[in-house]
């Protein structure tokens, strides 16, 4: 028997926890995560931060048809403070967040041992203006997903509590790998 390859887009802005729900679906439902950098070199399977335009969703249209799309809505000041308080190892895109996923040494990768950086745009003066550039290129990705009845729009300040929901939408879709689910 042959399983059903789903198909599905994870949206939501720069510090969204859009990785964080996309590693917890991969581990819950077997699905093969793939970023938006990895999506133009394979297969797609459950992309993060992709479509982020309107013309990458027509595109991606032209490949295959999406079954799910989760869009996390998180407030501004949420994401203004988890984005200015984050730091990633480059080679990995391994991401930290200074108040609840600190690096075991500050600064420093707790696997490689290598340096931490910070990205210019996630410096406190460049995350207002990030946020405005992704709500307007979201807002017609957003409604196209809506007009086709697959979005599914989530609320909330912390992705523990977000992911319930997003668990159940896929737990409709496809059998999850546990029976129950791995918070």
């Amino acid at each position: 028997m042959a399983s059903k390859l789903l198909r599905a887009v994870i949206l939501g802005p720069p510090g969204s926890g859009k990785g964080t729900v996309c590693e917890r679906i991969a581990q819950n439902f077997g699905l093969q995560h793939l970023s938006s950098g990895h999506f133009l070199r394979e297969n797609l399977k459950a992309s993060t931060g992709f479509p982020r335009t309107l013309v990458q969703a027509e595109a991606l249209d032209r490949i295959c048809d999406v079954d799910l799309v989760v869009s996390l809505n998180i407030p501004f000041e949420t994401l203004k403070d988890r984005l200015s308080r984050r730091w990633i190892h480059p080679s990995s895109g391994r991401v930290y967040n200074l108040d609840f996923n600190p690096p075991q040494v500050l600064g420093i990768d707790d696997i490689t041992g290598e340096p931490l950086v910070q990205q210019e745009d996630d410096k406190p003066e460049a995350v207002a203006a990030k946020l405005r550039r992704y709500k307007d290129a979201a807002k017609p990705v957003i409604e196209l997903y809506k007009s086709r009845g697959v979005l599914h729009q989530l609320s909330g300040t912390e992705t523990n509590k977000i992911w319930p929901y997003v668990y159940t939408l896929f737990s409709n879709k496809i059998t999850p790998i546990q029976s129950r689910a791995a918070y």
